[in-house]
């Protein structure tokens, strides 16, 4: 097993500032996160995509996201080879396409529950519906 880091999770300083509110949720977040198998930390979006080239269709992996605008970045093999999707953080939430929760963990939660009926289409994935 994982065992949460001893440190309180630190957000790189290209982040813009965040409200006591939105860092609680944050802090929670990232501590949930770095107790997971799938989180991946400050990995690039090539390195994500050659871990999961190797890996059946539908695993995935939440990664730093590169842009300074995310967060985070889900990483997915699809059958037409591995994407990455941002997870935007708003408002004290964090959002995927109509999803939203205060936790990430929580959110993909939501979308791997939600997309076993309805799957979700990026322009991202060229059309192939996420499952």
């Amino acid at each position: 097993s994982v065992l949460p880091s001893p440190t309180p999770p630190r957000l790189p300083d290209r982040f813009r500032m965040f409200r006591s509110c939105e860092w609680e949720v944050l802090e929670r977040s990232l501590n949930i996160l770095q107790a997971s198998d799938f989180y991946w930390g400050p990995l690039s979006v090539g390195e994500a995509h050659a871990k999961l080239q190797r890996e059946p269709v539908g695993t995935y992996l939440v990664r730093d996201s590169s842009q300074g605008n995310c967060l985070f970045s889900l990483s997915v093999r699809m059958p037409t080879g591995p994407v990455s999707l941002r997870i935007s953080f708003q408002e004290g939430y964090f959002r995927l396409k109509n999803w939203f929760s205060d936790c990430v963990v929580r959110l993909l939660e939501l979308v791997v529950a939600g997309t076993r009926n309805n799957p979700l289409h990026f322009d991202e994935m060229g059309g192939t519906p996420l499952v």
